[in-house]
Order: structure tokens, then sequence, then C-alpha cells
């Protein structure tokens, strides 16, 4: 079908929506009849030529055969078709027949409706169509809209027609009707300003990604072979790669049997597809509809190829259950096995594989990772290729599941290459996005491998948008991104004659160059202390529930600590405390209102002012040195405790004297470093102290044990101070810098050359260290555009003030000239 064709019947079906529906649905509604009834129309036209042959089965069976189920074998022989309709009707006759009687035109098309096959009707209950065409009638526009679907100025049928005047009207193969789907989805999306990502995938990006799947692979194409996406939409990437393979690798003698496979969320979109698939004699069976990342549908199946653009940006909070219990993942798709700094795998045996719920799109990479073919059932594997925007590349810190995942992915070889997008390339979204090539049996040149290819200047200009799509990629601009990923080689940028890059850009890197420890440098904590009243007076209130203690104190004083103060009428003072949180913007769950109202809490509290209060009684001077304060106050504690804590069990008063130690100190950068503990080792204890942490003992201080002097095998360790404390992302390959070997670790070289020439007293909390992993296009692709001459920039700026004194006369009405001369 002729591009003019296909958008005249684009035009057409579009303004039928415009024609009919404009007083019965508001815009947004247009596509819950349009898209539909397109469906509807498209399977109408394809059964009308064996309507008498599928009508005279069913004779066979009833009369013949004496059946009260019809089998369906042998109805779908008749039909031609995966599908089929037994009524006597089509969407022509019932037109034809059709009187002012609005029930017995209902009535033929529920007649037609329900004979359709089980597939088909799965498809008209998620287009919720008999509803639709209840509300049209009783609207009276039913009849207006299906003669506009049965006109003879429209061809939906798969052969060449004639309109009454003669005119040709081509036929409208499967693939055409795919893009009548697709175009149409398009214009309702952007009309009705949908979400980025919930968009089909330009053709020209679905090519590309199909000649990056299978050109690798093209002489190796095995006679059977199945694909899946997991967020397929309309079907446009299973049906386009379908195509791509029969067209580009046939085969002599014999066709491949390509089996598709997907699932879709969205009923209406599910439908397209599924009708999409039986219009293209795929197997309808193999779309499923519901969530992915719910559900596992095809838990027990392995895919050749994975092709997908699934959505970015999108909260799967809704989904979160199904997939974790609390902070436990419970779904094995994003459970992945991953050892620690030190080498050893996590106690449960796996880690958490699952991005923050703001943004799903990794969980569909995974889900098609679980589905690649290992190499030991399959020679080939499993490749994928799928779209996402630049958050699945850096978003996450160490650890964390975005982390993980790309770890997961990087560490067993999987990611073979990213091809980094123009902006503006989708309908739907300008942001920058990214093909991920995946690959579980890379060739022997690729292994260990994965290269980054920067197309995003390689485009050209569209003369008109398409939303906010401005360019698109050319057939020239495809083959030479595919050819530079088949080279797996470098590729420098190239200046324009405007000195400006242009064209493409690779680089291959080895897979731990995107890796990376991160580790927390840790530096000592210096506190003064003294029993201050500005410091007692805070412990009177529990330091989570600070705000509204303090305001039930000043109103009711020390009622608060009576034992029935808060039983007393206590939902008429829950209400009131409630009602001032919510003024003051506060908000308090059940457990910490239950706290709040404990008369425990309040009783703690004030016995946290009488203790303090009693040991300032003989504590008043000041202290630099935190260690003495906390040796004189334990002293006194003891003496003290027994009378102002007499209620309080012995075992549960170290507590209270931790609480009002804290309490009385403030940070000193000038005073005495606060001691942890003063550890005295074992010959052997050392020994595996400097295995674990793989230094000689004179390095101890590098890692927080300071030699204690005078003594042998003992060590002073000082507590850190979590504000003073900076964390080091020190790439994997740090030392590969060093022409000559280093004994230190990666994380040690880097602390001696990094941090300790400009914090002397800093050291390596080594327990701390977590792998991370990201990849930053911006950073290996950077191009420095030297600064511009000094001179250059001073005439531009002369000829700038020049320009403004002329503007400023101008304004003013004055002669500049004589001003001057003056």
């Amino acid at each position: 079908m002729d591009h003019s064709a296909h958008n005249k019947l684009i035009s057409f079906i579009w303004s039928i929506a415009d024609d009919c529906l404009r007083d019965v649905y508001v815009r947004g509604k247009y596509r819950d009849v349009i898209l539909p009834m397109v469906v509807l129309r498209r399977l109408d036209t394809l059964l009308e030529p064996t309507k008498k042959a599928v009508l005279d089965e069913v004779k066979f069976q009833v009369e013949e055969m004496e059946a009260t189920e019809l089998d369906d074998a042998p109805l779908i022989d008749a039909a031609g078709y995966v599908f089929y309709n037994t009524s006597k009707w089509t969407l022509t006759s019932i037109k034809e027949t059709a009187t002012n009687n609005r029930q017995i035109l209902l009535a033929n098309i529920e007649e037609y409706l329900n004979g359709f096959s089980a597939n088909v009707k799965e498809i008209i209950e998620c287009f919720n169509l008999k509803s639709q065409f209840q509300h049209m009638a009783n609207k009276d526009v039913l009849l207006d809209v299906l003669e506009k679907f049965v006109s003879p100025y429209i061809n939906l049928t798969p052969d060449e027609a004639e309109d009454p005047e003669g005119n040709k009207l081509p036929a409208l193969s499967n693939l055409g009707m795919g893009y009548v789907f697709e175009e149409l989805i398009r214009k309702f999306n952007e009309d009705n300003n949908e979400e980025a990502g919930e968009h089909f995938t330009p053709r020209e990006v679905i090519e590309l990604m199909t000649h990056l799947v299978f050109d690798p692979i093209k002489s190796d194409l095995p006679l059977t072979l199945t694909v899946y996406d997991p967020a397929c939409g309309s079907g446009g990437m299973l049906t386009e790669t379908q195509n791509f393979i029969n067209e580009n690798y046939p085969v002599e003698n014999t066709t491949r049997d390509i089996n598709l496979y997907g699932k879709e969320i969205n009923d209406e979109t599910y439908a397209i597809c599924k009708s999409d698939m039986m219009i293209k004699g795929n197997d309808p069976k193999n779309i499923k509809v519901g969530s992915t990342l719910s559900t596992d549908e095809f838990a027990g199946q392995r895919f050749d190829f994975c092709l997908s653009n699934p959505p970015y940006g999108k909260s799967w909070a809704s989904e979160q259950k199904h997939i974790k219990e609390g902070s436990d993942v419970i779904d094995s798709r994003f459970q992945v096995v991953l050892k620690d700094y030190w080498g050893n795998l996590p106690k449960d045996g796996f880690v958490d594989a699952t991005p923050r719920s703001s943004d799903g799109q990794l969980l569909f990479l995974m889900e098609m990772v679980s589905k690649m073919k290992s190499t030991a059932t399959s020679p080939l594997g499993s490749r994928i290729a799928s779209v996402h925007n630049g958050s699945s590349l850096f978003t996450g810190d160490a650890g964390s599941g975005e982390s993980n995942i790309r770890r997961y992915i990087i560490e067993n070889d999987m990611l073979d290459a990213i091809v980094q997008l123009p902006n503006n390339l989708f309908y739907n979204t300008g942001i920058t996005t990214y093909i991920w090539l995946l690959n579980n049996n890379k060739s022997e040149q690729r292994k260990g491998k994965v290269q980054l290819i920067d197309a995003s200047l390689l485009f050209k200009k569209l003369r008109k948008n398409l939303g906010n799509k401005n360019c698109e990629f050319s057939p020239e601009h495809i083959t030479e991104i595919t050819q530079t990923y088949l080279d797996s080689s470098s590729v420098e940028r190239q200046l324009n004659d405007n000195n400006v890059p242009a064209g493409i850009a690779a680089k291959v890197f080895n897979n731990d160059d995107f890796g990376y420890y991160k580790v927390n440098i840790e530096r000592p904590d210096r506190r003064s202390a003294q029993f201050k009243e500005e410091l007692i007076a805070p412990l009177r209130f529990d330091k989570t529930l600070r705000e509204p203690m303090e305001h039930l104190y000043a109103e009711y004083g020390d009622k608060v600590y009576q034992a029935d103060f808060f039983t007393a009428n206590d939902k008429v003072k829950e209400k009131e405390i409630i009602a001032w949180c919510e003024d003051n913007d506060i908000n308090l769950n059940a457990k910490a209102k239950a706290k709040l109202l404990s008369t425990d809490t309040w009783q703690n509290g004030k016995l946290l002012v009488e203790l303090a209060n009693k040991l300032a009684e003989t504590i008043t001077k000041e202290y630099n040195d935190y260690n003495l304060f906390k040796a004189d106050v334990e002293d006194r504690f003891k003496q003290v405790s027994a009378d102002v804590l007499a209620e309080i069990k012995s075992n549960k008063r170290k507590a209270f004297y931790t609480t009002v130690v804290n309490a009385m100190s403030w940070y000193d950068e000038n005073a005495e470093k606060v001691i942890k503990k003063v550890v005295k080792f074992k010959q052997d204890k050392l020994d595996e102290l400097l295995h674990h942490l793989g230094c000689e003992q004179t390095d101890l201080a590098d890692f927080g044990y300071y030699e204690v002097d005078g003594k042998k095998l003992e060590f002073t360790t000082y507590e850190s101070n979590s504000d003073l404390r900076d964390a080091e992302s020190v790439p994997l390959t740090y030392l590969e810098d060093y022409e000559t070997a280093s004994d230190n670790s990666e994380i040690h070289q880097y602390f001696l050359d990094e941090v300790k020439p400009h914090v002397s007293e800093a050291w390596i909390n080594l327990d701390s260290t977590k792998i991370g992993y990201e990849i930053s296009f911006n950073k290996y692709f950077y191009q420095h555009k030297p600064l511009r001459a000094m001179g250059e920039v001073a005439t531009d700026i002369i000829n700038l003030e020049q320009k403004a004194e002329g503007l400023i006369a101008d304004i003013l009405g004055v002669d500049l000239s004589k001003v001057q001369g003056e």
C-alpha cells in the first residue's frame, strides 16, 4: 500500500470521529469507538469470502452430526483463519437491512457478535464493544458509524477494490493494517497528551533493533524460533520483527516458523495486538493480557529473542506486593546472585534486583533476562534488544537494586552494546533514549567487552514534526550504526566544516571499566562536654516527638506526668493532639501516637532531666576531652542512679546513662578525639585482621587502628563522626593506571593518593565497601571545546558596547556624533 493511499485511509477513519461522535463522546473517548470498529471491520472483511463455507459447516455439524457444541477445528479450516463467525450476518448485511427500529438493529449486531469464535469474543470484551454499541444506539448514531465503516469509499479488505466512481482502492495488507492501527493509536495518544512511553516505537528504531539483533547471526538463524516482548502494546515490535526476518533472511524451499509471544496490561491495546496476530496468521494464544511484573505468565518458557520498548519513568508501586514482602524480594525473576567485596555470597543466596518503585523499566529488562535460553540447551543462547531512557544507565548507588541489575548483567558478560539514540526520535517524548543489546553467547571477539555507540548526532530532520518526533534515521544511518556494531571497534567522532562534532562515535570497554567500589572514609569524632541547662531541658522530650511533647508540656505543665492524665478523657485529648499536629504539618502514625500518649514516655523524660540535674551538681566544669567527661560521669552515675532511678531495673539504667552523656556533648574540632576502645591482639588474631584488610601492620592506621606507644599488639580505635564521613567511588580498574605493580588494593592505593594527603587523620572503613556499576555516555564521549582567544572575546564585547550605545541614542533621540564632539 503506497504512502498516499495509507494517509487517505487514516484521514477517512479519523474523520468518522468528528462526523459521527462529536456530540456523543468527549474528544478523549473517540478512540473507544474508532479503534474497536477498525478491528471489527477488518475481521469482518477477512471472513466475508468464506462466509458460506462456514455456515455450511455449521449446518453440517448441527443437522448431520447432531452436535450440541460446535467443533472449532473444521470451522477454522472453513474460515481460513484462526477465528470465525457462525452468524448469518456481516456488517454490510446488517447495515443494508437496517431500519429505524433501534432494538432490531441492536439485536442483529448482538447476534453477529455472539457468532464469533471465543478468541474474538475476548477481544470484544476487552474493547467493551457491546456497551459502546448500546450507547451509540441510544444517541442515534450507531447506523451512521456503521455506514461509514462499510462505505464503498474505504477499503479495509486484503484485495484491491473500486469506489463508485471507478477509482482504484489499494488492497490493505496485514502489514498495512498494522500501520493503520498504530498510526491511529499515535494520533489518539498525541491528541490526549498521553504519557511518554505509552506509544509505539518508530519503525526505523525497530528496524535498527532487528538489524542489531539478527545480523550478527544471520547465517546461523534457526528455522524455528521464538520472539518475546513483555510490553508488547499493539504488537508492532513483534510483527515487524517477523516481517524483517522473512524479508531479509529467506530460506529456499521452505519458510521459517516464527512464534511470537507477548504480554500487554492495557485491555484495549491487548485487543488490538491479539486481533493483529489473528489477522496475520499468528497464534493469538501466545499473547497474554495482564501485568508482566505481577504475574510470570511464561514462567516455564525460554525465548530465542526478546525485543521490547518497555514503559520508563512509570511507577510499579501498585504491583510491588506481588514482587516483595516488606523488604524481601519473593519473585525469583528479580533475585540475583552477587558476591560482596570479600567474595562471600549473601545469607539468603541472592540480592535484591528491584529498582525504586517510581520507575519499573529495569524490571522488564530482568524479566527478559530471566527468559533467556542457556547455551547448554541452545547453541545460540538468546539475544535481547530493549529501549530505555538514561535512568537505567546510572540511577541507583552501589548496592541499590538498579546497580545490582547492571552489575549482574555486566559481570555475567551479557551486556553486548548500548546505542545512544538522537533526542526527539520518538513521537510522545523528546528525552534521550538508548538501545541495550544483551547476549549470553558472545563471540570470542566480544567476550568480556561492552561497546558503546553514540548515534545521537546521526539523524535527518523531518519537514514536519510528528508530535515530539522531529527527526528520523535514514536507511544509510541504520546501515552505519549496524556496521559499527558488527565491526566491534572504536570510531572517533569527526568534526564538520564548522568545527562542530558530527556523525557517529563508538568505544569498546572492558566489563570492569564500569564498576567501582563505594567505600566510606571516616574521620574521628572530637567532642567537648558540659552539663548545661540548655542541653538538659530537651531531655524531657523524646527526640522523635519533640514538637508535640513541647506543646503538651507548655499547655499542661507537670500534669502530663500524672498516671491518669492520658487515660482520663483520652479520646478528647487524642482529638485535640491530632488536630494540633495536623495544623502544624506533623504526621503521627499509630505507633508514634501511642508513644506520645504513654505515661512511660513522659516519666522517662522526667527521670532523664532529674538524673542530669543531679549529676550537674558535682560535675560543673567544661571538658575538651570527652573521654575524661565520660569517666567522671560514670563514676558519679553509680552513686546517683541508685537514688534517681530507684524504680528502674538495674539492667536498664545503662540506657539512661548513655542518653544523658551523649546529650551533654557537642562537636569541637579543637577537642580531643573520642576513643571507641583499645584493642589488644594476640598474634594470630592480628594476622587474621591483616589478611582481612589486605595490608601490612604498618598500614593499620589507614584502616582505623592506631598503635599505642610502647605497647606491642595494642591499638586504639576512635569513634567516627557521621557528619564528617565521605563516600568515595574507587574504580575497579584503579591500579591499571600504575606503571609498576602496587601491593595495595585499589581502595588502599586510592586512599593514599587522593585522601590521605588532604585529610591526614582519616581512615578507610573497609567493611562498608559495596560494589556498584554505572555507565556514563557523557563521560566517555565528552569532547573538549577549547576556550576562545581573549582578543576575540574582547573584540565581541567592544562591538556589543558600540551597538548598545547606538540603540540608547536612538531611543533618546540624541545625535551621538554631536554629543561626542562636545
